[in-house]
C-alpha cells in the first residue's frame, strides 16, 4: 500500500500543472516576473487600471483577437509564436497610421486543463514582441473559455505627425507596397497539406514579420496607407473605397518570396491566389505623389486613377480576394 501510494504521488507531481491548479492570479503574476516597462508606462499592472503617457495628446487604438482552431493550432505553432503573432497583427494596424506602439493590454481565455507552460509561453511571446517595439504590457484579464483565446489591444502615439489614413489617395498617385506577400497563405496551404519542405514559409505563417521601419519611413510623405492583413486586393479595395478612387496594379510587380512559386508548383496551385488574396502577411500598401522619391523598402505596383475598385492586370476585381471572418474556409487555421 505504501509503495503504491508513493508511486501515485510521484506521478501526480511529475504531471504538467494546469491553469486551474495554479490559479488565475498566480498565472498573471508569472507573466510579470522579470518584465521591465518602458518610460511610457507610468503605472503598470497591479492596480485597478494602468496609466500610460500620451505625449502627442492623441492615442491611436486597435484591437484584434486570435482563437484557437480558427487562427492558430498548437500542433502547428509553438505557444510563444502565437503570442508574437498576436502582437504583430495589432501593431501593424497602428503602424500603418504612422503611430508607434506605446502599450498593449492582453486578455486571455483558456480551458482550466490548459498546461501552465502553454500560457507562460504565450505570455513570453507577447512580451518579447512588445519589448521589441519599445512598448509594455500594462493590463488585461484571464478568463475560462472553451478554447484558447488571445485578445490584444494596442495603444499608439503619433509623435506630433498627422495620421495616415486609407482616405488620402489622390488621382495620379503611385501605389506601392512594403513587405513580401503570399507567404503566410503559402505556409498555411503547406501545413494543411502536411508538407514541411519550405520552413521559411511555415515560419512566416506562424509569426508575420511586418516591415515596421518602412511604414514609419513613409508616414511623412504617404498620402494614404493601410496594413495588408486580409490580402492585397481586399485591402487595396478598402483604400480605394475610402479615397473614392480606383487602384490599378500589376500582379507581377507585387513582391513575394522566391519560395512561394516553388511551393505553389509542389502543391499544383496558382501562386497568384496567395500573393493577391492571401491574408496575414501584414505588409503595408501606400500611395505616394508621382515623381516623389519612395522611402526605403517600398516597391511600386500600380497607380491611382479616377473611378472605383481595384483593377488587376486590366481586370476589375469587384469582389472576392482576402480573408473573411465568417467564411467556411478562407485563410484559416482549421
Amino acid at each position: 500500500m505504501s509503495s503504491s501510494g508513493s508511486t501515485s504521488n510521484e506521478q501526480a507531481s511529475s504531471s504538467p500543472r494546469t491553469v486551474a491548479q495554479v490559479g488565475e492570479f498566480d498565472v498573471i503574476a508569472r507573466s510579470l516576473v522579470g518584465r521591465i516597462q518602458p518610460l511610457t508606462t507610468e503605472l503598470g499592472p497591479g492596480d485597478d487600471a494602468a496609466i500610460v503617457t500620451a505625449p502627442d495628446g492623441r492615442v491611436v487604438i486597435s484591437s484584434d483577437m486570435l482563437v484557437e482552431g480558427r487562427h492558430f493550432r498548437l500542433d502547428w505553432s509553438p505557444p510563444r509564436d502565437v503570442g508574437r503573432k498576436a502582437v504583430a497583427q495589432n501593431a501593424a494596424d497602428i503602424v500603418s497610421m504612422g503611430a508607434r506602439p506605446s502599450a498593449f493590454t492582453v486578455s486571455l481565455g483558456c480551458p482550466p486543463s490548459t498546461p501552465i507552460d502553454v500560457m507562460d509561453e504565450i505570455s513570453a511571446g507577447i512580451w518579447d514582441a512588445a519589448t521589441d517595439l519599445g512598448a509594455g504590457i500594462v493590463g488585461g484579464d484571464l478568463v475560462q473559455s472553451q478554447d484558447i483565446v488571445v485578445s490584444v489591444t494596442v495603444l499608439g502615439d503619433l509623435g506630433g505627425r498627422r495620421a495616415v489614413t486609407r482616405a488620402g489617395a489622390q488621382v495620379g498617385d503611385r501605389v506601392a507596397v512594403a513587405g513580401l506577400f503570399g507567404c503566410s497563405a503559402a505556409g498555411l496551404a503547406l501545413l494543411l497539406a502536411g508538407d514541411r519542405s519550405f520552413p521559411d514559409l511555415l515560419a512566416l505563417h506562424r509569426v508575420p514579420v511586418p516591415p515596421y521601419e518602412s511604414a514609419w519611413a513613409a508616414a511623412d510623405t504617404a498620402h494614404s496607407m493601410t496594413d495588408i492583413s486580409d490580402g492585397v486586393v481586399a485591402d487595396l479595395r478598402h483604400l480605394a473605397s475610402a479615397s473614392g478612387v480606383q487602384v490599378r496594379i500589376d500582379s507581377g510587380a507585387v513582391p513575394t518570396s522566391a519560395d512561394v512559386p516553388k511551393a505553389a508548383a509542389a502543391l499544383k496551385l496558382d501562386p497568384l491566389e496567395w500573393i493577391l488574396s492571401g491574408g496575414e502577411d501584414h505588409g503595408f500598401a501606400a500611395t505616394f505623389a508621382a515623381g516623389e522619391d519612395l522611402p526605403s523598402g517600398w516597391t511600386v505596383i500600380g497607380e491611382v486613377v479616377a473611378g472605383a475598385g481595384v483593377v488587376v492586370d486590366g481586370e476589375l476585381r469587384e469582389s472576392g480576394g482576402g480573408w473573411h471572418s465568417f467564411s467556411a474556409t478562407g485563410t484559416t487555421a482549421v
